[in-house]
């Protein structure tokens, strides 16, 4: 399977289960990686074959910053759903990095990945 990958996003939203949380934007990080199968596109060169990642960014982003999740994992799922909702986009893993959310850690990311079959049954 070939794959796009999109390397920190960096974005800002509401996320987080506790009322400190809640109060301003924070920052997340987002990467994907979007499987598809190119050949076609390749054939072609033509991005009517292709899947059209800056439309998915954008997407992202506009869902990204209008959120406010209290759960990173519930952000990195409709994000996902979001990409999947490509048709060619075949599976899709997601990683959200939320920095700072704990003490002495640079980071704390979930990842989710799924597929099409996955999308399906929930």
């Amino acid at each position: 399977m070939d794959r796009i990958l999109i390397r920190d996003l960096a974005l800002r939203c509401i996320i987080g289960i506790y009322p400190e949380e809640r109060r301003s934007k924070q920052d997340v990080i987002v990467n994907l990686a979007i499987e598809s199968d190119f050949r076609a596109a390749a054939r072609s060169d033509a991005i009517r074959d292709a899947v059209d990642y800056k439309a998915i960014k954008k997407g992202v982003i506009d869902l990204v910053e209008a959120s406010s999740f209290g759960l990173v994992e519930t952000l990195a799922s409709r994000i996902a759903d979001l990409c999947l909702a490509e048709r060619r986009v075949r599976r899709v893993t997601v990683t959200v990095d939320k920095p700072g959310a704990l003490r002495f850690a640079r980071s704390v990311a979930v990842e989710v990945t799924r597929s099409r079959v996955s999308a399906r049954r929930g």
